[in-house]
């Protein structure tokens, strides 16, 4: 083991997240047979395959998928002395992972545009978790230099700063029965098919919490992990939904879906910007995160106020 490098790890890495020699050396801007090479200088190190191939088919051996924890961890750690160097040099630049749960990808992205204006020496990476416990999995690996999320992980030990109000809706497709009633109590809005998230999605869980206090029973129709997906079902007739305000404007404006103005909604939660306690933020992760912290919230109102209209209560 003595002979590893880090390059090694990177590419190591790279094929082990793409399963496929190519996709990776297009990533790291390296030639197929140069990464190829770089993992048989690896495998050879270590004394054992890391890979399986058959033809163009690549996937990890069981000594692979060990190695790779230790690899992700290795390279964070060199990431986390690359960013405290940084911060003696007070460089804002280089590469910074930012990481999100699904429902954030629809204003998240306006909102780097803006910083990268700010800060164009900063190289940004997103990366999209499909709902809350992947994207605590990427912070605990540190995988992600911050987060943007609803809940925070209580399992580990992270700062979390909230930044603004996150609003939950209930949604229809238009000239549906239950538009027809101004503000309908939950009740009302229980007697419908219920389109909704996962269970590990913090939409779910807030949505599940608001059922349990107000005393009535959930017919769930079906459980999709995608916000995109439940919106065309709801389009299609196929039930109602809750969801985040956030995910909605597009559908809201065309008159795709409507709001239904349940009594005790919207559910307010809020957006949290998410990293480490033992973690030091490089200069960029510390911009970003004043960045968020200063424009988030009005960013963010506005959109609200566009959507919820004078209805809302």
């Amino acid at each position: 083991m003595k002979t590893v490098t880090f390059r090694q790890l990177r590419v190591f890495v790279e094929v082990a997240r793409h399963l496929s020699f190519v996709r990776a050396a297009e990533a790291l801007h390296l030639t197929p047979p140069a990464v190829t090479m770089q993992v048989k200088e690896l495998e050879s190190a270590i004394e054992l395959p890391l890979f399986d191939r058959e033809g163009r088919k690549v996937s990890l051996t069981t000594a692979g998928e060990y190695f790779l924890v230790y690899a992700k961890r290795l390279l964070a750690t060199l990431k986390d002395a690359d960013d405290a160097m940084a911060r003696f040099r007070k460089l804002e630049s280089g590469q910074l992972t930012v990481g999100m749960v699904s429902t954030a990808k629809y204003f998240v992205p306006r909102l780097l545009t803006r910083f990268r204006e700010e800060h164009p020496g900063v190289e940004l990476r997103l990366k999209v978790g499909a709902n809350r416990e992947e994207l605590t999995g990427w912070l605990g690996l540190g995988e992600v230099d911050v987060a943007i999320m609803g809940r925070p992980p209580k399992e580990m030990a992270m700062r979390a700063e909230p930044f603004a109000a996150h609003p939950h809706v209930f949604v229809a497709p238009p000239g549906h029965p239950i538009l027809t009633i101004g503000h309908p109590p939950l009740a009302a809005v229980a007697t419908y098919p219920l389109i909704v998230r996962e269970p590990a999605s913090g939409t779910r869980a807030l949505m599940d919490r608001f059922f349990q206090e107000q005393r009535v029973e959930l017919r769930i129709a079906m459980e999709m992990p995608s916000n995109e997906t439940i919106k065309q079902a709801v389009m299609a007739g196929m039930g109602l939904s809750f969801l985040s305000l956030h995910t909605l404007g597009l559908e809201l404006r065309c008159k795709l879906i409507e709001i239904v103005h349940a009594e005790g909604t919207p559910l307010i939660r809020t957006w949290n910007i998410v990293h480490q306690q033992s973690k030091m933020l490089s200069p960029a992760a510390e911009a970003l995160r004043y960045f968020i912290l200063e424009h988030g919230e009005a960013h963010l109102a506005e959109h609200d106020r566009e959507l919820l209209g004078p209805a809302t209560g």
